[in-house]
């Protein structure tokens, strides 16, 4: 009977887990556009995130395996968060790994996970960034059509 217990808290952070993650994806795909700088002659290409936490993001990249390069571990990549048309903020993070991965819709990318290089000034821009997407994911409210507001 004991292992029928419902843990509420375990509970409500898996929820709060997936709640962050679909608004990353709301974000991600229509708001923020992501490039990333390679040292590979100075070459700009978009990126697809498609997570970010306090300690690092992971991209992804259309991949093809007989023409791309895979970007070593321990490479150090600037990414650029454009959060308007021309501004961003630079972002200096470390390769951490990199994986094949095939999407839903049979595409092949590769994956990349990376470590933030938190001494970096701009940094605390992307933390709040982040502290805000963890914190919507905690408060937000579906709209169900209420004319009242609810708080919790």
């Amino acid at each position: 009977m004991a292992d029928k217990v419902l843990d509420f808290l375990e509970k409500r952070k898996e929820n709060i887990e997936l709640k962050r993650r679909q608004f990353e994806r709301i974000l991600f795909n229509n708001f923020l556009g992501a490039y990333t700088v390679v040292d590979q002659g100075g070459t700009i290409y978009p990126v697809s995130l498609v997570d970010v936490s306090h300690d690092g993001c992971l991209f992804q990249v259309p991949w093809n395996g007989a023409r791309d390069t895979k970007i070593e571990e321990t490479t150090e990549i600037t990414m650029r968060m454009y959060f308007t048309k021309k501004t961003f903020i630079p972002v200096v993070m470390e390769v951490k790994y990199g994986r094949e991965f095939v999407d839903e819709d049979g595409q092949t990318y590769m994956q990349y996970g990376c470590e933030f290089d938190k001494s970096m000034p701009s940094f605390a821009a992307v933390e709040s960034f982040i502290d805000f997407m963890y914190k919507f994911a905690e408060h937000s409210s579906l709209d169900k059509g209420s004319n009242k507001v609810y708080f919790l």
